[in-house]
C-alpha cells in the first residue's frame, strides 16, 4: 500500500504508521480481522477488532481509489491534457472529492449551454475573457457574429456560458464553496404534495425547519432527507449568494488576474450565473450527501453497538426449555427442547379468548413440564404475552424452573426462512418460531446469527442509510461477536460456524458433514482432514473453535495451536503441566510468572509479552464464556398491561433499543417505554450509548402514559414520590 494512504489512515484513526502498514500487509496475506486482532497483537500494537476493521475499510477504499486514479489518468492522457503537475496532484490525492474535482473538466458530460457555445466557435472569445486579454468585450465579440450568432450580445452570452462552466469546474472554487456551505443552515419546507398528504403528517415538525448543518442530529437529517425522497419536503442549504459570488470572483482573480474594463463586468455576470445555475445545486447536493454520509456512519455505528450488545446477551445455558409463542385465536404454540436445543415435542394450547380452554391447557402444560424435565420457560413478548405470563402463574413449576420473557423480533422472519426450512423441513412456521424463542433464551448468539440483523428491532433509519456500509458493519459485528465468544466445534450449527474466521458457508457445511460422519472432532488438528479446509483456513479458524471434551485441554481454550509448544514450555518452566490446567490447580500461575519475570519468560519462549498475557489468561479459565459475567435475561414482570401503569411508578426493565434521541425499555407490558436522552442521566451526554446499552437491566420511573397513542414516557432519573 502506498505511503500516502498509510499516513492518511494513521492520522484519520489516531494510529501509528507502522500499525496501519502491518495491518495492510496482513490483509494482503489473507488474514481475517478476528485473527489479526486476537493473534497478531504484537504486529498491530494490540489493536482491537473494531480498529482493525476500520483499517480494513480504509484499505479497501483506497484500493478502489487507486483504480479510479488509473482510469482518470488514462482519460486525461488521451485528451492530451495530462501535465506533470496535474499527474502529481492526482497521484497525491487522498480525498475522493478532491480527485473528482481535478477530473471534472475532462469527465464526459451531457450536452450543456457551454457545449453549444463551443460548437458556435465562441471558445476563443471565452479565452479572452478568462485570460483577462479583453479590454473591450463588445468589440472583441463582433468578429464572432455570423449566421448562427446574430449579434455581439449573443456572442458574449455564449462566451459567458463557457466561462461559467469553467468556474464551476475549478477545484479551488468548489472547495471554498463547500467550506462556506458546511457552515450554513440546512432548510426544509413543505411541498404541495406534503400539504395535501395525510401520510406527510409524521414530518410536520420539519415543514418549516432550519438548523446549522454542523449541529443537526443525525436522526433529524435522515428524517428530512427521507421526506424529501418521498416528495413531502424541499431541502436545501441557505447559502448567501452575494458572499459566495464574491468568493468565486476572488478565487478567479487570484488565479487569472483581475480583469479590466468591461471584461470585469462580463466575468461577474458569468460568476453569478455559475453560482445560481451550476455551483449552488451541485455544492448543496454534495454537502448534503457528505452530511448524510456522516449521519449514516453514526446511525450504523449505533446499530452495530446495539447488535453487539444483543448478540452478547448472557445465555441461560443448556437447560431443557419450554418455549411458548403466545397468541389468542390461534392459541399458544409450545415447543419443548432438550439441552442442545433439539425439538422433543410441540403442541398448541388455547387458554385465552375466544376458546378459554384454561383447564385443559393447564393439564397439558403440567404434563409436559414433568415428562420432559423442563428447567426453564421462555415466553415470547408478542401478542398475548402478558396474558400467557399470567396463565403460567397458575402452573406448578418444577423446582428451580423459572419463567423468562424473550424478544420475538425477527422470529417470524426466521420461521419462514430457508434456514428454518432446512432445520425443520417437516414442521410449519408456528413450530419453528416457538423453537427460535426457546433457543434465544438458551444461547442468543447461536440463534440470532440466523436472522438478518435489520429484523431484530434494534436499528434506527436502517432503510435510509448506505446499505453497503450497513451490511459491512453488521456482518463485521456478528463475526466479531462469534469469534470473541468462541464456538463449540462439535455442536455448532453451520450458520454459526460460517461466521468463524476463515470458514464461511461452504466450509461450515463440510465441517458439519465430517462431524456427522465421524461422530465428532477429538482435536483441533483433525480439522485439517475436512475437505477443502487447508492450512490457511486452519490458521485463521482454529483458535476460535472449542472442543470441551477433547484429548487436549488447550483445544478448549483461546490458545492458538501455533502457540501450543510455547504454552507447554511456559508450564514446564514453572513446574506445571497441562494436567494442572485441566484440574484447575494453577491458580498461582500469575504470581509464579511474576516471580520468574514476564519479560524474561517471553524472551525465552520467543513470543511477545501481549501473547504471553493472553495465553496465561486462557490457562486460568479454560472453556470460559465471556458472556457469563453479563446480566442474565430479565425474569417475567408482575405487570400485566399498559393500563396497570401509574405516574411515578418505579419499575425494572430491559433496554431493547438505543437510538440517537433516547432508549426504548421493555417493562413487561408489551409496549416499550421511551426514556428521552435528557431523562437518562443528570450529566451531559452526546449519545445514549455513553450511558446504556441494549440488554442492560435498568430502573425507570413512569413520567406519563398516553393510552390513546399507547405511548409510555419514562425517566432513569428516579425521584422520590411526594
Amino acid at each position: 500500500m502506498k505511503e500516502i494512504y498509510i499516513r492518511h489512515i494513521a492520522g484519520l484513526l489516531a494510529l501509528k504508521d507502522w500499525q496501519v502498514e502491518n495491518c495492510a500487509s496482513l490483509f494482503e496475506d489473507g488474514d481475517t480481522i478476528p485473527f489479526i486482532s486476537r493473534y497478531r497483537k504484537e504486529k498491530t500494537g494490540g489493536m482491537d477488532d473494531a480498529e482493525v476493521a476500520e483499517v480494513r475499510h480504509w484499505v479497501d477504499v483506497f484500493a478502489e481509489m487507486e483504480k479510479r486514479k488509473e482510469t482518470i489518468l488514462k482519460v486525461i492522457g488521451e485528451a492530451g491534457a495530462l501535465t506533470g503537475e496535474l499527474r502529481a496532484k492526482i497521484e497525491s490525492c487522498v480525498s475522493a472529492t478532491e480527485l473528482e474535482d481535478l477530473y471534472l473538466p475532462w469527465r464526459p458530460k451531457r450536452r450543456t449551454r457551454a457545449t453549444a457555445a463551443r460548437e458556435l466557435g465562441l471558445e476563443p472569445l471565452a479565452d479572452l475573457l478568462w485570460n483577462g486579454k479583453s479590454r473591450n468585450p463588445e468589440a472583441d465579440a463582433r468578429p464572432f457574429v455570423g449566421d448562427k450568432v446574430p449579434d455581439a450580445a449573443a456572442a458574449l452570452a455564449g462566451a459567458r456560458d463557457i466561462v461559467a462552466e469553467r468556474l464551476s469546474e475549478t477545484a479551488v472554487i468548489r472547495e471554498d464553496l463547500r467550506a462556506i456551505f458546511r457552515r450554513r443552515r440546512v432548510t426544509a419546507s413543505v411541498t404541495k404534495a406534503g400539504r395535501d398528504s395525510a401520510e406527510a403528517a409524521k414530518y410536520r415538525s420539519y415543514f418549516d425547519f432550519k438548523m446549522p448543518l454542523d449541529r443537526i442530529p443525525s436522526h433529524n437529517l435522515l428524517a428530512i432527507l427521507r421526506a424529501q425522497n418521498e416528495g413531502f419536503l424541499s431541502v436545501g442549504i441557505d447559502a448567501d449568494a452575494q458572499k459566495c459570488g464574491a468568493r468565486i470572483y476572488y478565487d478567479f482573480c487570484q488565479a487569472q488576474g483581475y480583469p479590466a474594463g468591461g471584461a470585469a463586468e462580463q466575468v461577474k455576470e458569468a460568476v453569478a450565473d455559475a453560482f445560481k445555475r451550476l455551483l449552488e445545486p451541485s455544492i448543496s447536493g454534495e454537502v448534503l450527501r457528505e452530511a448524510k454520509e456522516k449521519a449514516d456512519r453514526e446511525s450504523i455505528r449505533v446499530f452495530g453497538e446495539n447488535l453487539r450488545q444483543l448478540l452478547l446477551s448472557a445465555p441461560v445455558g443448556q437447560k431443557r426449555t419450554m418455549a411458548i409463542d403466545p397468541g389468542f385465536r390461534n392459541g399458544c404454540k409450545i415447543a419443548c427442547l432438550d439441552e442442545q436445543g433439539a425439538l422433543l415435542h410441540h403442541t398448541i394450547i388455547y387458554p385465552h379468548p375466544p376458546q378459554n380452554d384454561k383447564v385443559k391447557a393447564i393439564m397439558a402444560v403440567q404434563e409436559m413440564l414433568d415428562r420432559f424435565g423442563i428447567q426453564a420457560v421462555a415466553i415470547g413478548n408478542g401478542t398475548a404475552a402478558r396474558e400467557t405470563e399470567d396463565f403460567m402463574r397458575r402452573i406448578r413449576l418444577p423446582e428451580g424452573c423459572k419463567v423468562w420473557t424473550v424478544s420475538e423480533d425477527g422470529a417470524s422472519i426466521y420461521s419462514a426462512s430457508e434456514v428454518a426450512r432446512r432445520e425443520f423441513p417437516d414442521e410449519d412456521v408456528t413450530v419453528r418460531g416457538a423453537v427460535s424463542i426457546g433457543r434465544r433464551l438458551m444461547d442468543p448468539l447461536a440463534e440470532l446469527v440466523k436472522i438478518d440483523p435489520k429484523n431484530l428491532g434494534i436499528g434506527q433509519y436502517q432503510h435510509d442509510v448506505d446499505q453497503t456500509l450497513l451490511k459491512e458493519q453488521l456482518e463485521g459485528t456478528v463475526e466479531s461477536c462469534v469469534n470473541a465468544v468462541g464456538v463449540n466445534l462439535n455442536t455448532a450449527s453451520p450458520y454459526l460456524l460460517a461466521y468463524v474466521a476463515g470458514i464461511g458457508p461452504a466450509l461450515a457445511e463440510n465441517i458439519v458433514a465430517y462431524r456427522t460422519e465421524k461422530g465428532g472432532f477429538r482435536s483441533r488438528a483433525e480439522l485439517l482432514k475436512v475437505p477443502r479446509l487447508g492450512p490457511k483456513a486452519f490458521e485463521q479458524c482454529a483458535g476460535f473453535l472449542r472442543i470441551p471434551d477433547g484429548k487436549n485441554i488447550l483445544d478448549n481454550t483461546g490458545v492458538h495451536p501455533e502457540s501450543y509448544n510455547e504454552t507447554k514450555a511456559l508450564l514446564s518452566k514453572l513446574g506445571l503441566s497441562l494436567a494442572n490446567v485441566a484440574d484447575g490447580s494453577i491458580k498461582d500461575l500469575i504470581k509464579q510468572l511474576d516471580a520468574y519475570g514476564k519479560a524474561k519468560m517471553a524472551d525465552e519462549l520467543g513470543i511477545g509479552e501481549i501473547t504471553l498475557s493472553d495465553i496465561v489468561s486462557e490457562l486460568l479459565k479454560p472453556g470460559r464464556d465471556i458472556r457469563d459475567s453479563l446480566p442474565k435475561p430479565q425474569l417475567r414482570s408482575e405487570l400485566l398491561s399498559i393500563s396497570d401503569l401509574q405516574k411515578d411508578m418505579v419499575l425494572t426493565g430491559t433496554v431493547r433499543n438505543v437510538i440517537d434521541f433516547g432508549v426504548f425499555v421493555d417493562i413487561g407490558v408489551h409496549q416499550d417505554g421511551l426514556v428521552h436522552i435528557s431523562q437518562i442521566t443528570d450529566r451531559y451526554i452526546k449519545h445514549p450509548l455513553e450511558a446504556v446499552s441494549v440488554g442492560d437491566i435498568v430502573e425507570v420511573q413512569v413520567l406519563d402514559v398516553d393510552m390513546a397513542k399507547k405511548r409510555i414516557s419514562l425517566t432513569m432519573k428516579i425521584k422520590p414520590v411526594q
